[in-house]
């Protein structure tokens, strides 16, 4: 493995995006720590820790903790992924984006202008929400969090958090363009990993005080090797579809086809799914802060953290998410024309469309095992370590209090948000960076060195 980093090393490109991406990580994590002004931090950190049930744990941890600083990134990258996800859903609605879509590069560049507009409009929504939030809360000990509020802090807060989406939606995108992996997936996988240290501390102290047993403890870290363990199973799965590719003629000489195979993976979609569905159950969180209205908060408390209706939304999301997505990175009906127009055949299906249509079979159950792999490792740690609050369903919450069982409701009694939703982000943004590397190294016939590192074979 020494020998394996020591030659990628020595590749002046595979080099320069390396660093050149974990300098704009460490652009990203200096702005994470920027206060915007008229702040009480003191009083804000021990707000959050009295919340630590709040949704708004889940914005903290995918804003790499900037929104428990009050920094000028406080809101993240999620205006652009909740952007992002709007315009995917109205390119398949609206003639003139499809249209734009099937352009090329150049239309690909105007859905991108738009979706900045776009993210633009969520970012300012988003800022306002959390500048009526941050002037409304106080610290356990009374004290409040803005110092100054009024107008100005508002204009301020709203200037500065757009701003910051703007220059995280700037690093991400130089990140895919001139570094490795996808920006935005590693701004939100950096954003979990620096806080990671954090949480051991906080399970250590928890430990010792006697808020938490030995028992749990390992329970927890058990979970966690086993949600590692399932995220890796199933994104290196896959279906290898064999493909024939014929007989080859040329003047009176006659070549052998070749047999190949197709690989089609369980989860297509990686973790895009399980970004996009995050986005949109906070998104409505942070809007409620519009509205300060106690009716709009008691409805808006059904869709809770760990509430049923949360995690129904939630699950629903995911199965959506992975479905949409899976159908705009891959489409049955261009890989059976592109695999008619080389020679190729799956052995017993007739080229073309009947190809398509057993393609299309296939994918789709593949997409529905890993839409429940997603929403398992997703969803099931959480209600483990939280429980799933039955008793607040509406109408029917009270009786189903008396018949449940506690430890579902309840669960460990835990609020650790490295769970099954960080975990999966986690191992799998490090995955597909770990086969960015290797495609680097391939496309330079450094496979010897990857025999030596131990890193070959996800192909």
């Amino acid at each position: 493995m020494k020998d394996l980093f020591r030659n990628i090393w020595k590749i002046e490109d595979l080099r320069k995006r390396l660093l050149f991406t974990f300098f704009m990580l460490f652009v990203y994590r200096i702005g994470a720590h920027v206060t915007i002004p008229a702040i009480n931090l003191t009083a804000l950190l021990d707000w959050f820790t009295s919340q630590k049930s709040s949704v708004l744990g889940f914005l903290d941890m995918f804003s790499g903790g900037a929104f428990r600083n009050a920094s000028i990134f406080a809101l993240g990258i999620m205006p652009y992924i909740t952007a992002s996800i709007l315009l995917e859903l109205l390119t398949v609605m609206v003639p003139y984006l499809e249209r734009l879509k099937k352009e090329g590069e150049q239309g690909r560049k105007k859905i991108t202008q738009y979706t900045r507009y776009l993210t633009l409009v969520f970012a300012f929504l988003q800022a306002f929400g959390i500048g009526k939030l941050l002037e409304s809360l106080q610290s356990p000990s009374g004290a409040h969090i803005v110092t100054n509020p009024g107008l100005g802090f508002q204009a301020l807060t709203i200037l500065t958090m757009v701003t910051g989406t703007v220059v995280i939606m700037w690093i991400g995108e130089q990140i895919t363009e001139r570094g490795i992996g996808n920006g935005i997936s590693l701004i939100i996988f950096w954003g979990i990993i620096v806080q990671l240290p954090n949480a051991i501390v906080s399970l250590i102290v928890d430990l010792n005080n006697g808020d938490m047993s030995l028992l749990v403890l390992i329970a927890l870290l058990a979970l966690m090797l086993g949600v590692t363990a399932a995220v890796v199973f199933f994104e290196s799965g896959q279906r290898r579809v064999p493909t024939h590719y014929a007989r080859r003629v040329q003047g009176m000489q006659s070549g052998a086809g070749q047999s190949s195979y197709l690989p089609l993976k369980v989860n297509v979609s990686g973790v895009i799914p399980i970004i996009f569905a995050q986005a949109l159950v906070m998104f409505p969180q942070t809007l409620a802060q519009l509205f300060q209205s106690a009716t709009v908060n008691k409805y808006l408390s059904y869709f809770g953290y760990g509430m049923p209706m949360y995690i129904l939304i939630y699950i629903i999301a995911i199965v959506f998410f992975t479905f949409f997505y899976t159908s705009i990175i891959f489409n049955p009906v261009d890989t059976a024309d592109n695999l008619k127009k080389y020679g190729a055949f799956v052995p017993g299906v007739r080229p073309g469309k009947a190809t398509a249509e057993y393609l299309d079979v296939i994918l789709t159950r593949l997409t529905f095992w890993g839409g429940v792999y997603l929403c398992v490792v997703s969803i099931i740690p959480m209600v483990l370590m939280s429980g799933i609050h039955l008793e607040a369903t509406p109408f029917i919450g009270k009786y189903l209090e008396k018949i449940i069982p506690g430890f579902i409701i309840n669960g460990m009694g835990l609020q650790f948000y490295f769970g099954g939703t960080s975990l999966l982000i986690v191992v799998g943004v490090a995955m597909e960076f770990v086969s960015q590397v290797e495609s680097h190294l391939l496309m330079r016939h450094y496979d010897g060195i990857m025999k030596k590192g131990r890193v070959r074979g996800r192909r």
